[in-house]
């Protein structure tokens, strides 16, 4: 299975004016942010909650048991806050790791939250099991058509945003954002995926030929503590040629700091792994190579970025 372009054509018109349109920031010559950070819910997410909610509504899959999902933290945000928008029933299923802020927030969009387990996969089983005996939606984190069609709204922006780019560098848990951005623009500039190196779901995946599970752990684990890469990201990334970089933990650490003190973004451990394989030099841009780096989640605790 593959998502097409014109699936997230299709998206972009379906979810327009429930998303913000975030903006591109030239920070250097040759560098440019894209700040997801900056989308409803703090990340990225709420395009492709949007997105599957939408069609469901449309296609009459929605009932009155609303929607279940399993989140580290900001897959169920924007699951929470698309269903509060949309007059949804929500029921959030998290590790018991997620971190507080994300927990209390989910709670603050009026979402049911279940702790469950300790990492991403655990949270989806108890999500799953709640789906069959209550026949309610199931909205995947990441693994889904129209969810990876509504990601890949954030590379049709940048198309229209950024002008000619030749690399854009993406953080990779699940794959669903990555995925959606390579089908949006793999054919107009190279997309390189940057994962931790406690966390490789697309690294595993490209070595073993298929998505395979994976160890889960590192500073980044809340928000890219996917135990295995999608299918549909697979499906996306070796279609496009799509390259994985990996970031040490110290590398990661530095990135976010970085990314405070110099351009003042608050971001949490996940949205700084791309910038992390720039600032380490395990990127290393080519003499006049424009690069667009996607920084993609704000959820963190301020307290500690310095």
């Amino acid at each position: 299975m593959t998502v097409s372009l014109g699936e997230v054509r299709a998206a972009a018109e379906r979810i327009a004016g429930r998303v913000r349109r975030t903006p591109v920031v030239d920070v250097a010559p040759g560098l440019t942010f894209k700040l997801e950070l900056l989308q409803h819910t703090g990340s990225f997410k709420p395009r492709g909650a949007f997105n599957r909610l939408l069609t469901a509504l449309e296609n009459g899959e929605l009932g009155g048991q609303g929607l279940v999902t399993a989140s580290g933290g900001n897959a169920g945000l924007a699951a929470a806050y698309a269903a509060r928008e949309l007059g949804v029933p929500a029921r959030i299923f998290v590790p018991v790791t997620a971190p507080a802020p994300k927990v209390a927030k989910l709670r603050r969009l009026k979402a049911e939250v279940v702790q469950a387990g300790t990492e991403y996969a655990e949270a989806y089983q108890a999500a799953l099991d709640a789906r069959d005996k209550s026949g309610a939606l199931l909205l995947h984190a990441y693994d889904h058509p129209e969810v990876v069609a509504g990601q890949g709204t954030v590379g049709l922006e940048l198309l229209e945003q950024a002008g000619t780019f030749d690399t854009v560098l993406v953080a990779v848990g699940g794959g669903g954002l990555i995925a959606g951005i390579a089908t949006a623009i793999g054919d107009h500039a190279r997309v390189i995926g940057v994962e931790p190196e406690l966390a490789p779901t697309l690294h595993h995946a490209l070595d073993a030929g298929q998505p395979v599970d994976g160890p889960v752990g590192g500073v980044a684990a809340d928000s890219l503590g996917a135990r295995r890469l999608g299918d549909l990201a697979f499906e996306a990334v070796r279609r496009h040629t799509v390259e994985s970089l990996l970031v040490g933990e110290e590398s990661i650490v530095a990135a976010r700091k970085e990314l405070w003190r110099d351009h003042h973004l608050a971001v949490e451990h996940g949205a700084a792994v791309a910038y992390a394989a720039l600032a380490s030099g395990v990127y290393k841009p080519a003499g006049g190579e424009r690069i667009v780096v996607v920084v993609c989640g704000a959820n963190t605790d301020p307290s500690t970025l310095t």
